[in-house]
């Protein structure tokens, strides 16, 4: 009788790891994410330093940024790193509570899975305690009564972070800029430009109704300034269009050559008429600008720029009424937009450009100062987590109390909520309220307090019916955060508990994970593929 054969169903390449082993790689994997960001938490978080291959430095705080910028490898750690852009990307901030929550989720889901609970009862309770914590979020917030809850909002947001000494006047311009872009309910980050400018205090920082560009005039020879503005955007070049195919000509007198180049400018002069027909005295080009259409342009009176970037083309359109053109021949009077005056300004090396007085009020610019690139930028990170929280505020029009107390009014709840849950889906349940905690245990942590005796507190004054009471971390006490001032918008924790709550359960309910140790640009490629 002959020997049975292996039988191999995987290349060499791949290798695979089954059951317990994935769960646990997994789970570890976004454990080690969960205390690298754990840190960064809250008014007295620590900053992180990342250097690049090229030795560029950012240092921060901000949790998206620093799961961005860390080269992870990991499958399951990736799927951390897109909750976080999630959460950046729905509200603005959060990104570090969203990241620490998913990984406690998993660490205590690994306390349950070593009692034999199997994973999608786990999944189950989980997904219980996530709509619960969405319904109980509903019922204990609070409605935004002043512009001075949304300058706490904002103040909030950036406590801990670089722009901290200088929070309560980034807070006035924020509160500000979200005003004058507001519609009722209807805002948008969209409206609001966050413009740096390097050389200057963060206290000289100011707010702009209009646009500001870091660009410059195509041509010294233009004017500095144009008011009542005709603005056109255009996103082709006005230049000589290049062959798409190697071409070449022969010249072979010296009269041939003028009639050539007489030819070329030519085209460049009817390109340039066609534009000042429609009345145009500011013209914004995605693409390039030759220097004889320049010229002309210049001749004509007429403010110009060149390459300026598609996020600012859209910018200017919304602020100017202006449509984006993109042929020569859509070029007329009506898709013109207006300014009452654009003008060059010069700070030290930088040129910027500033849109008075456009068609559409509901446009501002935020200019924000520091003396180094490292400090402005990571102002700029922190006043974007202001104005994402405020935006969130005026949308919902809800805020909850923060310093850690609506975590623990929520893991309050849910245990008594598990306690009409019956079998082991209970289990999971208190877990998920355990999890919570881990929020007020690390703001207390890293202040320097003793998170066990801070955790035990919190707990009794929530159970004696305190439910505004958290962590303030200015007195190092604990005390109604909402007269203290310390409040969140009610959509960072729903977007937060959300996103952690669903990647956790898709994290826990995988068992086998097969990895290609072949690159890229080792597969082979065959006709036909892109």
């Amino acid at each position: 009788m002959s020997e049975k054969q292996p039988v191999y169903v995987l290349p060499e390449h791949v290798s695979r790891t089954l059951g317990k082993d994935a769960q646990r790689n997994n789970i570890l994997a976004a454990k080690i994410i969960a205390d690298i960001v754990k840190t960064t938490l809250g008014p007295k978080g620590m900053d992180k330093m990342l250097v690049d291959a090229a030795g560029d430095v950012i240092v921060t705080n901000d949790g998206v940024t620093i799961l961005e910028e860390m080269e992870i490898d990991h499958p399951a750690a990736k799927m951390l790193v897109e909750i976080a852009k999630t959460q950046e990307h729905e509200v603005g901030d959060g990104t570090t509570t969203a990241a620490l929550l998913a990984g406690k989720l998993l660490e205590h889901a690994e306390k349950l899975l070593d009692r034999k609970i199997h994973p999608t009862v786990i999944v189950k309770g989980y997904r219980k305690a996530a709509e619960k914590s969405h319904q109980l979020l509903q019922e204990l917030a609070l409605p935004v009564r002043d512009a001075i809850i949304l300058r706490q909002i904002a103040m909030t947001a950036m406590t801990g972070k670089g722009a901290e000494g200088h929070k309560e006047k980034l807070a006035d311009l924020i509160v500000k800029a979200a005003e004058q872009v507001a519609a009722g309910r209807e805002i948008s980050l969209n409206d609001i430009k966050v413009q740096k400018l390097k050389g200057q205090d963060v206290q000289e920082s100011e707010i702009v109704q209009g646009l500001v560009l870091e660009r410059e005039r195509s041509n010294s020879a233009m004017p500095s300034i144009v008011k009542d503005a005709k603005v056109l955007l255009v996103d082709f070049s006005l230049e000589i269009k290049s062959p798409e195919s190697e071409a070449k000509i022969a010249v072979s007198t010296p009269e041939q050559l003028d009639s050539f180049l007489a030819s070329e400018e030519r085209y460049l002069k009817m390109m340039t008429d066609k534009i000042l027909s429609t009345g145009a005295n500011a013209v914004f080009c995605q693409k390039g600008i030759d220097d004889v259409a320049q010229y002309y342009l210049a001749q004509a009176g007429v403010f110009a720029c060149r390459r300026v970037s598609k996020s600012d083309m859209e910018f200017l359109s919304r602020a100017t009424g202006a449509k984006i053109l993109s042929n020569l021949h859509d070029v007329h009077a009506s898709a013109l937009g207006d300014a009452k005056e654009v003008e060059e300004k010069t700070n030290g090396d930088d040129h910027f450009i500033y849109f008075r007085g456009c068609q559409n009020q509901r446009v501002a610019t935020l200019i924000l100062r520091g003396q180094t690139v490292h400090v402005v930028d990571e102002i700029e990170r922190a006043v974007k987590d202001g104005l994402g929280d405020v935006i969130s505020t005026v949308k919902s029009g809800k805020i909850v109390p923060g310093g850690g107390a609506i975590e623990i009014e929520l893991a309050r709840r849910l245990r008594v909520y598990a306690k009409s849950m019956g079998g082991r889906e209970q289990l999971a349940i208190e877990e998920f309220a355990h999890a919570l905690e881990s929020i007020p245990e690390s703001l207390a942590e890293n202040a320097g307090l003793d998170p066990l005796d801070i955790l035990t507190e919190l707990r009794k004054r929530h159970e004696a019916g305190m439910q505004g009471h958290g962590l303030n971390l200015f007195t190092d006490t604990i005390e109604d955060t909402l007269n203290a001032g310390i409040v969140e918008p009610l959509k960072v924790k729903t977007q937060a508990i959300s996103s952690a709550s669903e990647v956790a359960m898709m994290i826990l309910r995988i068992d086998d994970v097969l990895v290609s140790k072949r690159g890229a640009q080792q597969m082979p490629r065959y006709e036909g593929m892109d």
